[in-house]
């Protein structure tokens, strides 16, 4: 988004509705994501919901007032671009059209949620007291959704610790147990998985897929932002390097399929398939519901959790209220219920394996096997090994570059890590890459 366009349009906007409440609410409600999971949890737990069309694009609600959802893919920012678009052309758009609710990823929720650019309604004007409401929150979701001066602009349903997941038959094959304590134990940090690693490459096996599998570990743990506030410069931190150096390394160990080349393509899915050799991957919930499940075509039971080498986060979707929304008390009424109802929360941990945003009901979960198990692994309930993981993160700094940065480091480098490019070569198609997507960007600052 060109800020100075987007402050001017929606200054504009702000003047032509005076403040968000309306007489009257409009009767379509505009909601963009970049897929179906947040439909599937308003059908799941919003009370007003009456029905859904057959393809999914309009839900019903009791008094009459349809949710138009509108669709466009998170990959190479074209979701942002067509938010973008949309958010520009909200001054002038009939009620009826306008975005009234939007979703953003923790990659780009900076963005959003900038308080000069002001696209995003702070809850407090919806009616929304955080300090209240949200109480049970988890703090880092909450200063993830807040601008600079701490206002809170955004709110989410989920908390997304990372465990790491694991085949059972492998472990047992290699490792003598898939018991998740002791298979904790052989992973508990890099130095001891590299030797569990070994091992499973002995007996022909791959510790996780891709070099890609491993980067939120190290991208959550950076020190300063890629893009600091008011900044045309990226600098790069070093747990970035780190995570280069250490990928090529264990690729050319043979602890990576080196057919496998970064994440979310067929080879990636494939990995994931009862006939691969991988032993295991780095998920937060979503991804063992989204990601895994779906692509895992043996016996439920065949997976389980237990603790990550290193402690993470990765995703997260945050909902947001609209600026110039004709729908304000549908807008908080969609916001409370899905992200701030413990009971709600609780049915989405049940229902769809989510790691949801109340401390006292992931406490809760944790402690409950009968609710909370979960079929696919094999009766284990993973909020056990969740819970811990989620109290203790710390969320690296954002800046509304992320996506891009973290997408582009990873393709720039999968040539140098495959062996068809020097070091060098991978760090200038990075900086060139970077530089097309953000033209803005006048630097980029290695480590020494």
């Amino acid at each position: 988004m060109k800020k100075r366009t987007a402050i001017a349009v929606l200054t504009a906007a702000m003047a032509m509705t005076g403040c968000i409440a309306h007489a009257e609410e409009g009767k379509v409600i505009n909601i963009y994501s970049w897929n179906g999971e947040f439909r599937e949890r308003v059908e799941l737990v919003y009370p007003e919901v009456e029905s859904t069309s057959a393809d999914g694009t309009v839900t019903t609600l009791k008094d009459g007032t349809e949710i138009h959802w509108i669709i466009n893919p998170n990959q190479d920012g074209v979701y942002q671009d067509k938010l973008d678009e949309a958010l520009l052309n909200q001054a002038d758009a009939a009620d009826d059209d306008k975005i009234d609710l939007f979703l953003s990823e923790t990659d780009y929720v900076n963005k959003y949620t900038d308080a000069e650019i002001d696209v995003a309604i702070p809850l407090t004007d919806l009616g929304i007291d955080p300090e209240k409401d949200l109480a049970d929150q988890y703090s880092f979701t909450k200063t993830t959704a807040s601008d600079v001066n701490g206002v809170q602009r955004g709110s989410t349903w989920q908390c997304c610790p990372g465990l790491l997941v694991y085949r059972r038959d492998i472990a047992k094959e290699v490792l003598g147990t898939d018991d998740p304590e002791e298979v904790g134990a052989m992973v508990k940090d890099w130095e001891t998985l590299k030797g569990t690693a070994e091992k499973l490459k002995s007996a022909g096996y791959f510790t996780f897929a891709s070099y890609a599998d491993t980067f939120r570990l190290y991208g959550n743990s950076i020190e300063n932002p890629w893009v600091s506030a008011g900044e045309t410069k990226i600098v790069i931190d070093k747990q970035i390097t780190d995570w280069i150096s250490d990928s090529k390394e264990w690729l050319d160990a043979g602890y990576f399929d080196k057919t496998v080349k970064g994440q979310w393509n067929d080879d990636w899915n494939k990995s994931m398939g009862s006939e691969s050799k991988v032993f295991a991957f780095l998920f937060p919930a979503w991804g063992i519901d989204f990601t895994l499940n779906p692509n895992w075509d043996g016996e439920a039971g065949a997976w389980a959790v237990t603790n990550p080498p290193q402690e993470y986060n990765w995703g997260g979707s945050y909902v947001h209220g609209c600026t110039g929304t004709d729908n304000p008390e549908h807008v908080k009424d969609i916001i409370l219920a899905v992200t701030a109802n413990k009971d709600s929360l609780l049915t989405i941990s049940r229902e769809k394996t989510d790691f949801t945003n109340t401390i006292s009901g992931m406490q809760e979960a944790a402690a409950d096997d009968a609710n909370f198990s979960s079929e696919f692994l094999g009766g284990q309930n993973a909020f056990k090994y969740f819970a811990p993981v989620a109290e203790n993160i710390k969320i690296a700094p954002l800046s509304a570059y992320d996506q891009g940065c973290v997408e582009l480091i990873q393709s720039s480098f999968s040539d140098y890590f495959q062996g068809t490019v020097d070091y060098e070569t991978a760090k200038n198609n990075f900086e060139t890459s970077i530089k097309v997507r953000y033209p803005e960007i006048t630097e980029i600052i290695w480590p020494e």
